[in-house]
């Protein structure tokens, strides 16, 4: 990815998110094709990138989960700072300061987030791939029930539907494990409230990811620390390769969010909306492909039934967008067209040559 449209990217989506409302995908005024193709080629960079993480993970081993968590924080701030001070891109800092609610809430996303990536390392690690997939399979399902619970927002009859057919998926695999799926729940309840409380503090995905970091970054340097003092730090204790890769993790955790940012700026959020999907899809092929990880005929149901949820929450959203397009392109052309009266019958007064014509108000 070259640096200029990292940067547009990312002034971009700052203004966007400064002023509160979605970033501009650039498709109001009719995006050029070549830019739909960068876009779509970014989201699909930016998910299968997600997707592929499990074959990185393992080669940090003998790094223990939270070793490889601790890292990621300390050299994901690394990576993300050094971005921001390349942009000149300081200008939120204070604001957030200044702002104890917007503090209170990047604390509780950083350890939420924490959360999720120390529970996603392990799984991955301890051969757990296919029930951390099924944690981004049902994430939307997840999502949607936080927003009843916690927002008091109403359904459609085909959400309450997918909602339900997600239930009952939670049950078959809970059967088939012989417990509760809990790596999946936990997975899918902390990357949505992550995303709840994301979108209440309302900063840039660079700029979020910093100020998280700097929330994970003191605790995390404490405990590699405490490793080294207790002769069980990993790092440099495995040749320089190993030490690099720890170090990667940083680019790991940065370079999907930027190619994401580039994604959400040139194509539809519907277009996002499906690209979504590839990354739990990746995750599912490499745990059953290539760690072959045991899939009996009750998983097989399971799965079955969360992406008929899927299948049936994405009509509805699809059907849901192109019913709303359609309302506000007739409310515009109806708002912009001029309303032409009948003109009246020619009187002496009046020459027939010079009609007159009424106007509905604008």
């Amino acid at each position: 990815m070259t640096a200029r449209p990292a940067r547009r990217y990312l002034r971009q989506d700052s203004a966007a998110q400064g002023r509160g409302g979605p970033v501009d995908n650039g498709n109001n005024g009719g995006t050029n094709d070549g830019e739909a193709r960068k876009g779509l080629l970014y989201g699909i960079g930016a998910y299968g990138m997600w997707g592929l993480v499990p074959l990185f993970w393992p080669l940090l081993k003998p790094s223990g989960a939270v070793e490889i968590l601790a890292h990621r924080m300390v050299w994901s701030l690394a990576v993300v700072g050094l971005a921001l001070l390349a942009l000149r891109r300081w200008s939120w800092l204070p604001e957030l300061i200044r702002s104890p609610r917007k503090l209170g809430l990047i604390t509780v996303a950083a350890a939420v987030i924490s959360v999720n990536w120390g529970l996603y390392i392990w799984s991955v690690n301890n051969g757990q791939v296919v029930e951390a997939s099924l944690g981004y399979f049902i994430n939307p399902l997840v999502t949607i029930a936080l927003g009843v619970l916690l927002l008091k927002e109403r359904l459609r009859p085909a959400q309450w539907a997918a909602v339900g057919i997600g239930f009952a998926a939670v049950v078959v695999l809970s059967v088939g494990y012989g417990r509760l799926p809990w790596i999946s729940l936990t997975l899918a309840f902390s990357f949505a409230i992550y995303g709840l409380v994301k979108k209440k503090v309302n900063l840039g995905g660079l700029e979020s990811l910093a100020a998280e970091t700097a929330v994970q970054f003191l605790p995390a340097l404490g405990y590699l620390l405490w490793l080294g003092t207790q002769g069980t730090l990993s790092f440099g204790a495995h040749g320089t390769g190993h030490a690099a890769l720890l170090a990667a993790t940083g680019v790991v955790t940065a370079i999907p969010l930027i190619c994401f940012g580039a994604a959400a700026i040139r194509v539809p959020l519907s277009t996002l909306g499906l690209l979504q999907y590839l990354a739990p899809v990746f995750q599912f092929t490499l745990g059953v492909v290539y760690f072959h990880e045991a899939m009996p005929p009750e998983r097989w149901a399971g799965f079955s039934l969360v992406w008929l949820a899927l299948t049936v929450l994405t009509w509805d959203a699809l059907r849901t967008a192109r019913r709303s397009r359609l309302a506000v392109e007739t409310a515009t052309a109806t708002a912009t067209a001029p309303a032409t009266a009948p003109a009246p019958a020619a009187t002496s007064a009046t020459p027939p040559s010079a009609p007159t014509a009424a106007r509905e108000p604008a």
